[in-house]
């Protein structure tokens, strides 16, 4: 029997791709085409270790870069828009997502879900199998028909979610018929509308925002005998006897995980016959409304914007009014390179413009608690993650503020980069706490690079986000009524129409405030009331069992770590502590038999905790640093879970990567890849200071 076949398209020479790193954290991947480029440009170990090639080590300017992939939704809206808007798409980039894919396909079935280890869904299989057609892979291909053969048993591309919906429309492959209405008017409400879309969570309204554009625009690719073809792979049925109309709500059960509430299908009832009435000139007015926000979207981030989703649908809507030649299109085609990732597996779109500040800023503050950066050997590391902190941090208002319906950014730290520049409060939290660290407790021998006052920059605008109930939120406060939910049109994401408080964006709030009142009195009164207030919530958040529900990563044990953390931070230990017991009791009961601990996705989907098939570095370190935080009294689970940690480390100091790491929204995860050495590192180093060895 003949070997299985390779990637469609081949693979590229990955001795020939170099990762360029400037603009405070800006990293892209370029492909040398020639001789003379490769030797002028050696390889760096950077680039070797992330392709797999060969250590991780620090960028060029101080940060630490990192993939930030893992949904599978993501790499569509990249190549569709490039398809559609007639961008040349590179041939390395080509032959690299084709590989990616390739490697992604779900070997049991062929298709590809939500994410990379989510079961197969119309959702992934639908548009990924578009996205190589669109790159030249042909339909006869083995992966190909193995693809669509999954794709027709789960009924076709008629039952995609909506957003894929919407992308399919675009492509031109699916009819906008098919579609439950988004209307750009929605934008003419007073603000003052309890549903207003400015009071939705922030990732939700910007990426409904361009999709309202494109919506009250029909907009379509132009056919060709690709898309034509496409018309027919994706469906059981002929194009043309589709009844569009009954599509709106049809959506795959391998894919619902957010159904529809009653709510929501009849306010789609009632916009399907507003649809039919709609005055042009209504119309027309949302749409220029539409369209004057999203051209402030891209001012305010440099054309990077909120995330992949958006920026691709703001990518199409500016190429609809400005042109292909307009300096707007210029400036988009050449932010595509900052989510393009290429790794040993190829080439992905990155769920935002990288996770810089979130790992440099866990990376700091890990050699510090570890001891490490106190070792002279380890200054000038140190020294360049201060200094890219430094120049990190916000200093300004958006260009677009309140005309663009956005909070605050003077002082924050983002979560990827400055030029990106949205506030997030759990990363101004961390960035504050990991400069505090690296400036104070080196003792001057770093430097002192931010100022006081821009540290009280900081400190102000996170006593600005707290919430009534004491918590934290992700970049915002709460600014819609939690009835709002009632309207989730996404089907596949939980919990997306308003922001929610969180652990563990409470905890960094708490930990970041209390650090600084280490050092300053600025404000230290509010800070104590702020501190209190969220501490309760925290309080109030953990469930009975002891655990606390973790959103941003995998799951009961990231919340704990953090949880606990704050829980410490207010006086409150194993020692004197119901809460901090019975937490500590939860995590005791989830280690296994190895010494470790490891946590499924499942855990975020379900909301109950779901053991791994075996324990993870990453998860054992969270919850190495979650029971040393709380003062466990008992050492020997504790070192055995560092005995775990330890023997995983390979000979170079690395340790493989293992099941995924990060979450949203419940039911997609996301890679952090640099977690398996921050939190290593941190879990090692912390224990070797408090434990008894």
């Amino acid at each position: 029997m003949p070997p299985p076949p390779g990637p469609p398209l081949g693979e590229t020479d990955l001795r020939r791709w170099r990762l360029c790193v400037s603009d405070v954290g800006r990293h892209v991947w370029h492909y040398l085409e020639t001789e003379e480029e490769i030797a002028t440009w050696p390889q760096t170990l950077e680039d070797e270790y992330w392709l797999g090639l060969d250590m991780n080590l620090q960028s060029s300017d101080g940060h630490f870069a990192g993939e930030y992939g893992g949904p599978m939704f993501l790499l569509p809206g990249l190549v569709i828009g490039m398809y559609v808007t007639k961008t040349p798409i590179p041939t390395p980039w080509k032959i690299e997502i084709a590989r990616y894919l390739w490697n992604r396909q779900n070997k049991e079935d062929g298709g590809w879900g939500i994410h990379i280890e989510g079961h197969s869904t119309v959702f992934g299989t639908a548009l990924n199998y578009s996205v190589l057609r669109l790159l030249g892979v042909d339909a006869e291909h083995p992966m190909m028909i193995r693809a669509r053969s999954k794709l027709h048993a789960l009924g076709g591309a008629t039952g995609i979610p909506s957003w894929g919906k919407l992308w399919l429309a675009i492509l031109n492959v699916y009819d906008w018929e098919g579609m439950n209405p988004i209307p750009p008017e929605l934008w003419l409400l007073p603000d003052s509308v309890p549903i207003h879309p400015w009071r939705w969570w922030i990732h939700t309204r910007m990426v409904y925002l361009p999709m309202g554009f494109l919506y009250g625009r029909r907009f379509r690719a132009e056919m060709d005998p690709l898309l034509a073809s496409l018309r027919d792979e994706l469906y059981v049925q002929p194009y043309d006897s589709i009844p569009w109309s009954l599509q709106r709500n049809n959506v795959c059960q391998a894919d619902l995980y957010s159904p529809h509430t009653r709510v929501v299908d009849m306010l789609f009832a009632a916009l399907g016959m507003y649809e039919k009435v709609c005055p042009a000139f209504v119309r027309n007015a949302g749409i220029a409304a539409a369209y004057k926000l999203i051209v402030r979207e891209d001012e305010n981030t440099g054309y990077q914007c909120l995330g992949p989703v958006n920026k691709m649908l703001n990518f199409i809507s500016r190429w609809i009014v400005d042109g292909p030649e307009s300096v707007a299109m210029q400036r988009h085609r050449e932010k595509l390179k900052d989510f393009a990732w290429m790794s040993g597996q190829g080439m992905m779109m990155t769920g935002t413009n990288g996770s810089q500040l979130w790992d440099t800023s866990f990376i700091g503050q890990a050699l510090v608690d570890a001891g490490l950066s106190a070792e002279h050997k380890h200054h000038a590391l140190c020294a360049r993650i201060l200094g890219w902190l430094d120049a990190c941090q916000i200093r300004e208002n958006p260009k677009y503020y309140r005309s663009a319906y956005r909070f605050s950014t003077k002082g924050a730290w983002p979560f990827s980069t400055r030029e990106q520049g949205y506030t997030v409060s759990d990363c101004t939290a961390e960035g504050l706490k990991a400069v505090l660290m690296l400036q104070e407790e080196s003792h001057n021998e770093l430097g002192r690079p931010v100022s006081w006052d821009r540290l009280h920059h900081a400190v102000d605008l996170l006593l600005s986000m707290q919430n009534p109930g004491g918590g934290y939120a992700s970049y915002e406060t709460i600014n819609g009524p939690a009835l709002t939910e009632w309207l989730n049109p996404a089907e596949v994401f939980g919990n997306i129409m308003v922001e929610y408080a969180y652990p563990e964006c409470t905890t960094s709030v708490v930990t970041g405030l209390r650090m600084f009142q280490q050092y300053d009195t600025y404000r230290s009164a509010e800070i104590d009331r702020t501190v209190d207030a969220a501490v309760g919530y925290i309080l109030r958040a953990q469930r009975p069992d002891g655990s606390w529900y973790g959103s941003w990563a995998i799951c009961f044990t990231y919340a704990a770590m953090f949880a606990l953390e704050s829980l410490r931070h207010a006086g409150m230990t194993h020692e004197n502590s119901e809460p901090v017991r019975r937490a500590c009791a939860f995590l005791i009961s989830k280690q296994q038999t190895d010494g470790g601990w490891g946590e499924s996705y499942k855990s975020s989907e379900q909301k109950v905790y779901t053991q791994a098939p075996t324990s993870q570095v990453v998860q054992t370190a969270w919850t190495v640093i979650a029971l040393l935080h709380a003062k466990y009294p008992h050492q020997e689970p504790i070192k055995r879970g560092v005995e775990l940690i330890m023997a995983r480390q390979r000979p170079d100091g690395s340790w493989a990567q293992e099941q995924i790491e990060g979450i949203f929204n419940h039911n997609c995860a996301i890679s952090y890849p640099n977690y398996k050495f921050s939190f290593t590192i941190w879990a090692l180093g912390k224990a070797q200071r408090e434990l008894d060895w």
